[in-house]
This record gives C-alpha cells, sequence and structure tokens, in this order.
C-alpha cells in the first residue's frame, strides 16, 4: 500500500519544528541550560549556525513525511478518526524510536540526564504538534 500523504500537512509540520525548536531552546525558556549542558558558549553560538539549521529542516521533513504515512497506514488499518490516529501513531514513534533510542545514546556519551530529559521533551512537543497538524488535515 502507498500511502496517501497531505504534503501541505508536511509542511506546515515541518515549519511548526522550527518554531517549537526556536522557542524550547530560546535562552529565556531552556536555551541557558541546554548551552551550559552541551559546552556552548555565547561565543560558540554565533558562528557556524547555517548547517544545523539546513540539517534541521530536511531531519523535520523527513519526520514529518514519515509520520504522515504512518499515521495513513495506521488508519486504514484500524480506521477511526484521522487525528486519533495521527496522534497515537506519533507518540507511539515518539516513545518507541525517537525516546528509546536518545536515552540509551545519551546513556553511553553519559550526558546529564537534565539534557537527555530536556531533548526528548522537546522532540515530545515538537512530534505531538506535527501529529495534530497531520491529523487535522488528511490526505484529499
Amino acid at each position: 500500500m502507498v500511502p496517501s500523504i497531505n504534503y501541505w500537512a508536511v509542511l506546515v509540520a515541518t515549519a511548526s519544528s522550527m518554531v517549537v525548536g526556536s522557542i524550547w531552546y530560546a535562552r529565556a525558556v531552556f536555551g541557558k541550560y541546554w548551552m551550559k549542558a552541551v559546552g556552548h558558549t555565547e561565543e560558540s553560538m554565533r558562528s557556524g549556525t547555517v548547517f544545523p539549521l539546513v540539517i534541521t529542516v530536511i531531519v523535520s521533513f523527513i519526520t514529518a513525511w514519515v509520520l504522515a504515512g504512518a499515521t495513513f497506514i495506521a488508519w486504514k488499518f484500524y480506521g477511526g478518526s484521522f487525528f486519533a490516529s495521527a496522534l497515537l501513531t506519533g507518540i507511539i514513534l515518539w516513545l518507541g524510536f525517537t525516546a528509546a533510542r536518545m536515552i540509551t545514546h545519551d546513556a553511553f556519551d553519559r550526558r546529564p540526564w537534565g539534557l537527555t530529559i530536556l531533548n526528548i521533551a522537546h522532540e515530545f512537543v515538537t512530534i505531538v504538534i506535527m501529529a495534530i497538524i497531520i491529523g487535522v488535515w488528511p490526505p484529499a
């Protein structure tokens, strides 16, 4: 089965990722803690930001696209509400792939648990907002 995907929803979900990240990691929100936990300084943050932003847009698009496709497949298989399928699929994929893998890598990297929780929570919020966008804007 080839899933039907609303690419407008995927593009808006991709943009939402950038909005969530810019708020989440703003210095006034969690940015100061994040910078300290990963070893960034004001100086290190001034240079080399283009490449990470380009990468973020690309992987956010891939995440939204996969979420849209997985949502469509789950919805076709289980039936019911497309919105509920999007939300549940997003949460399950976040838990099974994003959270589980980040915890494993951060444990081996010996990162502070506060940083792990901060990043996992960011990913949760990002995925849930993407799922909401995809869920309210199903493919035609």
